[in-house]
């Protein structure tokens, strides 16, 4: 029997913990899964987890006991291409794009950030027989652009992991959205859990949900190919999986590009994905505690929207 290990993200919070190992063991059936964590082979924190419908705190650890006949291959490390915001000896902040997948899973083996991260940051990959995921830390969507923090030893990323479940770590991101919002500025508060019909989306819920809290702020509007749209700052308290995507959908405003999310609603304007990017990201520091600032330049398929838009509202966004 093999052990495989996950850290609960703070976007995966309150998942019942049946759902979670369904979704990052896509290989085996909820009800194998199930039976695993009945006869004592899931642990949490080290402690035998109690039912399948346990819910998850962000920073939880847990190790499963997988039947051997289904390993998969390890991640390999791969070249390191990406624009790099920071790095030090213990973190590794890139400037992702879009397109990118975070780390492997079905359908994407390799070709992700964890592959180049395990070339970048070799002492990773003496982790890999305890972590499926050495140095990650949180994730961004594949078409999401921007700020991506990464840790280069298994101590940082245990302590980054813990200024991300404690909340000290400030997102801000821009998001492009089709239309323009009645109010100039607010916040969004729902409960956000997984979509009743389809299970590979979230949704706002009215129960068995986790509560999700968003600020926006509309920098300018303006009008592509005939399509109205504004750019958002938009700063999460919460963060839960596909929140920003959810919201402003519910807002009425879905991100350019988004097809799970904004359907046909959110093309035109020439978006070719979904038009969101992690832009700014605020933490202490994992190891000196120093504040630490790191914003991602615009990439190119934003800059043709500011095009659209007044230039002087836009200062202080390159």
């Amino acid at each position: 029997m093999r052990k495989i290990e996950f850290t609960v993200s703070p976007e995966e919070a309150g998942d019942r913990l049946d759902a979670f190992l369904a979704r990052h063991v896509p290989e085996s059936s909820r009800t194998f899964l199930q039976k695993l964590i009945r006869e004592g082979n899931v642990l949490i924190d080290g402690g035998k987890a109690a039912a399948p419908r346990t819910p998850l705190k962000a920073g939880m650890r847990l190790t499963v006991g997988m039947p051997d006949f289904s390993a998969p291959a390890p991640p390999a490390a791969e070249p390191f291409a990406f624009p790099i915001l920071y790095e030090d000896e213990v973190m590794l902040v890139i400037d992702k794009p879009a397109g990118v997948v975070v780390h492997p899973a079905v359908g994407n083996p390799s070709g992700t950030v964890l592959n180049a991260l395990l070339s970048r940051a070799p002492e990773l990959a003496a982790d890999l027989a305890s972590n499926s995921r050495p140095g990650i830390v949180h994730r961004l969507d594949k078409d999401t652009s921007g700020c991506l923090v990464t840790a280069k030893t298994p101590d940082a990323q245990f302590r980054l992991g813990r200024l991300f479940a404690d909340r000290k770590v400030s997102k801000t991101y821009l998001a492009l959205v089709r239309g323009v919002p009645a109010r100039r500025s607010g916040e969004i508060v729902t409960l956000i859990g997984r979509h009743p019909v389809n299970r590979q989306k979230m949704a706002v819920v009215e129960r068995n949900g986790r509560e999700a809290v968003t600020f926006y702020e509309t920098v300018a509007s303006g009008s592509a190919e005939g399509v109205p749209f504004s750019l958002l700052k938009v700063r999460i308290a919460t963060g839960r999986t596909h929140q920003i995507r959810v919201h402003m959908n519910h807002l009425g405003h879905p991100v350019l590009g988004d097809q799970l999310y904004g359907g046909a609603g959110s093309w035109g304007a020439g978006a070719e994905r979904q038009m969101l990017h992690a832009w700014r990201l605020e933490l202490p520091h994992p190891v000196t505690g120093a504040p630490c600032v790191f914003v991602s330049p615009l990439p190119e398929d934003f800059r043709k929207f500011l095009d659209f838009l007044p230039p002087e509202l836009l200062s202080g966004l390159n």
